[in-house]
């Protein structure tokens, strides 16, 4: 996890998918406005369960339909499958600032 402003050419290339939508000038004015907490998330079937706990722009009880006020105002960010989020870590972090760990309680969660 890191705290950092991110400079406009990252934002772009993150958000490069989406750049014929018409809200996309204002989702990368925004997302360059201020500082961004940027994490790697790891665990079973980690990406299922971001994108359930983050939601869609409306789902109550997510964070994205609790805390969200627009659809340019991106409170959240949740890599929709494994390859995209190898994609998008190494926009965010260099390989020496991850982390590589064995949880002691693995077993005792998932099983042997």
């Amino acid at each position: 996890m890191k705290l950092l402003q991110a400079d406009r050419r990252l934002v772009e290339q993150h958000y490069e998918q989406l750049r014929l939508k018409p809200f996309y000038p204002a989702l990368i004015a925004y997302m360059t406005s201020g500082p961004v907490v940027a994490m790697v998330w790891e665990g079973y079937d980690v990406v299922r369960c971001t994108r359930a706990m983050v939601g869609d722009s409306s789902a109550v009880g997510t964070i994205r339909g609790d805390l969200s006020v627009h659809i340019t105002r991106n409170v959240v960010h949740a890599s929709d499958s494994v390859e995209t989020a190898q994609r998008e870590i190494g926009f965010w972090f260099q390989r020496d600032e991850l982390v590589a760990w064995d949880s002691r309680d693995r077993d005792n969660i998932y099983g042997p």
